[in-house]
């Protein structure tokens, strides 16, 4: 009866994903934050920089999503590479490019379980754990969404993170 009950836990456990729930919840925020910061931009501030030396807020949105193929590319074992920063600069097409992008990374963070998080992966010219690739991701979206929320501020806008609910 007692391993029973054990294993019962240890299934109970396994199938909640604790680990890898977090990272996705924690995804599906910023990729939220950072589409409603692209719509809420009027588009005459889409080329909108505080400083000669940053990307405009148009650029910061195409690096986004260069990156998530980036990413999420390298945690499913693949390469894709984009030019979305460099080629692309409407507000109705970079959200489009956005909304693309995160789909591609939507299907690496359903698949990420606390089981496969640990396994390595390419990344660069050395490896990472899945894990690792899709927790960077989130980091490093969450490093440009506080880039965006400088601009939507000087733009005297409210970034969504901070709208009331």
């Amino acid at each position: 009866m007692k391993i029973l009950l054990v294993l019962a836990s240890v299934c109970l456990v396994q199938a909640q994903n604790p680990m890898s729930k977090e990272t996705k919840g924690l995804y599906t925020s910023v990729k939220g934050y950072i589409l409603k910061s692209a719509e809420k931009m009027p588009e005459a501030n889409y080329s909108f920089k505080p400083s000669p030396d940053v990307r405009d807020f148009g650029a910061i949105l195409g690096h986004l999503a260069d990156d998530q193929y980036f990413f999420c590319s390298a945690a499913k074992g693949e390469t894709k590479e984009t030019k979305i920063e460099k080629e692309v600069t409407s507000k109705a097409a970079l959200i489009e490019e956005l909304k693309k992008a995160f789909a591609y990374c939507d299907s690496s963070y359903d698949s990420l379980t606390d089981a496969n998080s640990a396994m390595m992966m390419k990344f660069g010219k050395g490896q990472r754990t899945m894990s690792g690739i899709l927790n960077f991701n989130v980091a490093h979206d969450f490093e440009h969404y506080g880039n965006i929320i400088t601009y939507l501020r000087i733009k005297s806008l409210i970034p969504p993170s901070s709208e009331k609910q």
